[in-house]
């Protein structure tokens, strides 16, 4: 008898296009026994969603700093709404929904506190330089170990603009992130009373339309349709140009300059501050400058907005005794149990 996996792998092979990643195929840099109940990419979601570092995405900002209002986007649902708008595409294209999943959940491990604003201060401080979707994969690969398959993390490292997926579904992933981020950040603007949907550009309402859900539809067809025929995953020239000219428009009126970016100053000077003391703190008991930037980069990057916060509060507010936390797991980074060094 067949095992439910292997059912499922020929549900892949028999169902899905020429160009879809197929699941039996998967390659991980370590072999293990294999489920017989899930697929391997399967099991790669399954590992992202119960990682630590997916559950602090909730506490993560989005484009608002740490917000109060239960409605605004955090890191975590935007997450979320990117894997269904993938899972959306891919259904539709018959590529292997499961693996665009796997990417969507994992594409945002490594983000900072403080979003774009503290991915910036980072690749400032660092030598190397710091961008997220490389951090993603140093924590599916490093961090946490999660022993991915080799499809979810080129997906997951690729799917920042101006990087080419080798696999269709990792092109997916590209567009639903696109997708997500334009039209829930003109959601939330519009909730903060930052923008109107009047104060859209003229030329998107009506191409669009003035309702969030049709413009979000359109955007999706426009891929479906456009890709029904190619191995190659794309927006309908039109559509993508419009959507680029509402991308525009965003990063001019809410990225840029606008409410929504009144406390980066602040953001901004809480992680250069928590980086530099850390960097200082851990060359007490270490002297390889490069080993010490790559675990307070590791440290910093992890931290949520509240976590970084009451860092901060912590070392640099007046505060009273018995509210002190410590930096015992901090220094745990660097020895395991026997006092060897791990990093």
């Amino acid at each position: 008898m067949t095992t439910i996996k292997e059912q499922l792998e020929e549900r892949e092979i028999n169902t899905l296009r020429d160009c879809a990643a197929k699941s039996r195929f998967a390659k991980r840099k370590r072999e293990e026994e294999p489920s017989d109940l899930r697929t391997e990419y399967q099991r790669d979601r399954d590992r992202i969603l119960h990682s630590k570092s997916f559950r602090r995405l909730k506490h993560k900002t989005q484009v608002f700093l740490s917000p109060f209002d239960d409605h605004f986007r955090t890191r975590l649902t935007h997450t979320l709404e990117v894997a269904q708008i993938g899972r959306t595409i891919a259904r539709a294209l018959r590529l292997n929904e499961d693996l665009v999943e796997a990417i969507s959940l994992g594409h945002d491990l490594g983000h900072t506190p403080f979003g774009h604003c503290g991915e910036s201060v980072l690749n400032e401080l660092v030598s190397t330089g710091f961008h997220h979707n490389i951090q993603s994969v140093r924590v599916v690969e490093v961090i946490e170990d999660m022993n991915l398959c080799q499809e979810t993390i080129e997906g997951i490292y690729t799917h920042t603009w101006g990087y080419k997926p080798k696999t269709a579904e990792g092109q997916v992933v590209q567009y639903a992130d696109k997708i997500a981020y334009i039209n829930h950040d003109i959601e939330d603007s519009i909730r903060a009373g930052i923008i109107t949907e009047d104060d859209l550009p003229e030329e998107c309402k009506k191409y669009f339309s003035s309702k969030p859900s049709k413009r979000l539809t359109k955007m999706i067809r426009a891929i479906v349709n456009n890709s029904m025929d190619s191995d190659k995953v794309s927006m309908d020239p039109e559509c993508w140009d419009m959507t680029q000219v509402l991308r525009d428009w965003m990063f001019e009126n809410i990225y840029t300059d606008s409410p929504a970016k009144l406390e980066e100053g602040k953001a901004r000077h809480v992680v250069r501050t928590l980086y530099e003391y850390y960097m200082n703190f851990l060359r007490d008991y270490c002297d390889d400058e490069k080993r010490i930037e790559r675990i307070v980069t590791d440290y910093i990057s992890g931290m949520t907005d509240q976590y970084a916060i009451e860092k901060y509060k912590e070392k640099f507010i007046p505060q009273p005794f018995s509210t002190h936390t410590k930096d015992e797991n901090f220094l745990k980074i660097l020895y395991d149990i026997n006092g060897k060094e791990k990093v």
